[in-house]
Parts: structure tokens; sequence; C-alpha cells
């Protein structure tokens, strides 16, 4: 889902204002405990940003039983679903309520459901994985102060790109 939403870019923010790997919206953010101000925001935050993701999809699920349905609600919120559903005469298939979906929703349980093809069988189609730059062992450093992550490259001897890499939800790198 992260892969259809943010290409798996945290920094990834959108013109409705979504904004993470996940593409939260404020207020979704908010509703599941996601910091956001002008120095932080956690929609942003890879660890922190997927708990709420798993919350919320797991919440999806609760409603609609559904994970064409979930997916969809997910993309366009719970309200379109709920009325398409609706003017679909009370169906709750993905496909039989499919003309009743905002135009983005319908195209993106599709996307969802060839990226997981292709993550499923990648090797089949000879695509390969490709080597990464970032360090293969992180640790976490507790600082009871606000500090710029230039202060933390310099007393840990760490490369300022992969800090920043590492901590997207430090909007100013405080």
């Amino acid at each position: 889902l992260p892969i259809i939403e943010s290409a798996l870019n945290p920094r990834a923010f959108s013109r409705a204002g979504a904004s993470g790997l996940w593409q939260f919206m404020y207020g979704t953010g908010k509703l599941y405990g996601l910091t956001q101000t002008s120095y932080i925001d956690d929609r942003r935050d890879p660890e922190k940003s997927t708990k709420a993701a798993v919350r919320f999809l797991k919440d999806l699920y609760g409603i609609y039983g559904d994970w064409y349905l979930v997916i969809a609600a997910y993309n366009c919120g719970p309200g379109n679903v709920n009325k398409a559903i609706r003017r679909s005469g009370g169906k709750r298939d993905f496909w039989a309520i499919f003309p009743y979906l905002p135009k983005e929703t319908r195209s993106y349980v599709p996307l969802f459901i060839a990226a997981n093809y292709i993550m499923n069988y990648s090797c089949d189609h000879n695509l390969c994985a490709i080597e990464t730059s970032l360090p293969l062992a992180t640790d976490t450093v507790m600082v009871n102060n606000t500090i710029h992550l230039q202060q933390v490259s310099d007393v840990l001897g760490a490369d300022i790109g992969q800090l920043k890499a590492l901590n997207p939800q430090y909007k100013r790198d405080i």
C-alpha cells in the first residue's frame, strides 16, 4: 500500500495535503495519534505512521470486512465508500460499487492488486532488487533538549545526509 501511496518516500506530500509513506491527511493522522507541528510531522515517521496505518486498516476492516473495500476507503475515505454502497443499492463488493466511487479510487484498488502481484512475482518477470545505501544497523539516541541533526552528526560522526534520511519526521532538522 505505501508503494502506491508514496513510492515509499516518507517525505512525499500530495496536493491534497496528505503526507508520508502512508499519505495520511492531517485529520486522520491526528485521529491516530500522529503529532504534527511546525517542527515535526509524525506522518513522515516510518515507524509511527506504519503503526497508525495498521490501526486505521484494522478499523476499516472492522467496518467493511472486505479488503478491497478497505483499500478503497483508505484512499477516498469511509464516507465516500458508504455513499457508493448506498448508491449501488447496498452492495458491499468493490466491483459492484465501482461506478459510484470517485474516479481516482476506481484505479486505486487495481493499482494495489498490480503492485501486490509485482511484489510477489517479480522474479518471474526478471525484476531484480537493487542494493540500498542505507546503513544495515541503526540505533536510537534519546535527547532531552532541542538539538539540530548537524550537532548529532558532529557528536556521533554520522553522515548528516543519512541522519536526515533516517529521520524524515523532522521538518527543520531539529
